[in-house]
């Protein structure tokens, strides 16, 4: 639950409970920045940083961010050094120390297991990102939104303090082919020493086909150490359907029987694995048991609980308008299908949208391309249509594109303020079957969910 709903409150609450709690770690950097400048209530960041193990990287982090009482309503936010290929010094620091903060928050005060999950498509951050979480001790890394080929063996340099690096695509010019670039952390250039070799964690590739799972199986290089089976109906980001796309009457793309994964040949890796997406209840439970599974993975139904990091007005409303959640093909600037909740004031109604100015000041889902002259350039498809044009590509694969950046950001109360009073509309997702709803208080918590599937499926 990408930008901040699966914070360290969310992560830590069911952890406690015995259960893997798993922290968002997208987009962490500038998250830690605005809690920061917003007087960090609680002190809990600072708290967390003052156990980083470099101090003085923490101290410039502080030093550059920390607004002792918090900035006045409506300033906007310092913003934070964009991803890139060749990557800069303050960026590295900030997001080392912004995911071990993270994982830090939600492993205090008790023993129990805490995750984090990245995105494969943010590639830029990953080395950086995964560093953090690790010297924080993760137990479980998880990732999705791609081919994760490259994690097990950065996790191994890594836990190391090796210099750990990973392929960036890099889209050549207007074609759309790719070439191979590298970005990666060098633990010893960051700190100016080698700290003593870390627990690895745990890997776990999010795929949603059994062809994916033997592949990543193959070979001891990008063998994960289990797979979580992701369905469509999951929320946020979706694997788009296989062959040539198909839209229904609803203008959401139609999946089949070639989409559904093959648990059999799943199990035959020899490697556990979890399924997700339709499966937070108790009878999705006892089925993902049956098929074989060591479990499901939940998502909407933490994302409505109380320790949520989704601002609170905004997931009463969500909670309300659960049902209402589209699959939306062009949402986002990835081009993976994105769902959308429908829920007033957000960007998804069109009105909402069509008023936002179209700006890509975040960059997180930007795409680094080749120039003609060699350098690299970078565009997303939610940024200005006559600068992306600009860059070589269609208008026509601007449309409908919402920037996902700023939107989640909003959706926790985190939202940029722009000159003129305009604040950024949030953008909210969550997953299409509801059926987790059932049983569950209005205002339910962490514990309550699991305590809900757990007790109520017949094991």
């Amino acid at each position: 639950m990408g930008v901040g709903v699966s914070g360290w409150r969310l992560a830590r609450a069911v952890a406690v409970t015995g259960q893997l709690g798993v922290v968002s770690g997208t987009a962490l950097d500038v998250t830690l920045a605005r809690r920061l400048q917003l007087g960090d209530p609680g002190g809990h960041l600072r708290r967390a940083l003052a156990s980083f193990p470099v101090p003085e990287v923490a101290e410039r982090v502080l030093a550059r961010y920390f607004v002792p009482g918090g900035t006045a309503e409506g300033v906007p936010y310092r913003p934070v050094p964009r991803l890139g290929l060749r990557g800069s010094r303050a960026g590295d620091e900030l997001t080392v120390v912004a995911n071990f903060a993270e994982v830090f928050l939600a492993k205090e005060g008790h023993r129990g297991l805490v995750g984090v999950n990245y995105l494969e498509k943010i590639q830029l951050a990953t080395p950086a990102a995964v560093y953090g979480a690790v010297l924080a001790g993760v137990d479980y890394v998880l990732m999705g939104a791609g081919i994760p080929v490259e994690i097990p063996r950065l996790l191994d340099d890594l836990a190391e303090h090796r210099h750990g690096r990973i392929s960036a695509a890099v889209a050549d010019g207007g074609t759309g082919e790719h070439a191979e670039h590298t970005v990666g952390i060098d633990p010893v250039a960051l700190f100016g020493r080698r700290l003593p070799p870390l627990p690895r964690p745990r890997f776990l590739a999010i795929v949603s086909s059994h062809v994916l799972a033997a592949y990543l199986a193959r070979a001891p290089r990008t063998r994960p150490d289990g797979f979580v089976i992701e369905t469509p109906v999951a929320g946020g980001h979706s694997a788009p359907p296989r062959g040539r796309v198909v839209l229904d009457e609803a203008g959401e793309p139609v999946y089949g029987p070639r989409d559904d994964a093959d648990l059999a040949k799943v199990a035959a890796t020899g490697l556990p694995f979890w399924l997700a997406g339709g499966y937070g209840t108790p009878g999705g439970l006892e089925r993902a048991l049956a098929a074989g599974a060591e479990g499901i993975q939940v998502g909407s139904a933490f994302a409505l609980c109380r320790e949520s990091g989704l601002d609170s007005v905004l997931r009463r409303r969500l909670r309300r308008r659960a049902g209402l959640v589209r699959n939306d093909p062009l949402a986002s600037p990835t081009g993976f299908p994105f769902k959308v909740a429908a829920v007033p004031g957000t960007l998804s109604e069109q009105d909402v949208y069509e008023a936002r100015p179209r700006l890509c000041d975040l960059g997180y889902l930007r795409t680094p391309y080749e120039k003609a002259d060699g350098s690299i350039g970078y565009r997303c498809a939610a940024e200005p249509v006559d600068v992306y044009v600009r860059k070589g590509r269609p208008a026509e694969e601007t449309a409908g594109r919402r920037c996902l950046c700023n939107g989640l950001l909003a959706a926790i109360g985190l939202g940029q303020h722009r000159p003129g009073g305009y604040a950024e509309p949030p953008l909210l997702t969550l997953g299409q079957d509801t059926g987790f709803l059932d049983g569950l208080p209005d205002d339910h918590s962490a514990a309550d969910v699991v305590a809900h599937i757990l007790l109520g499926a017949h094991l």
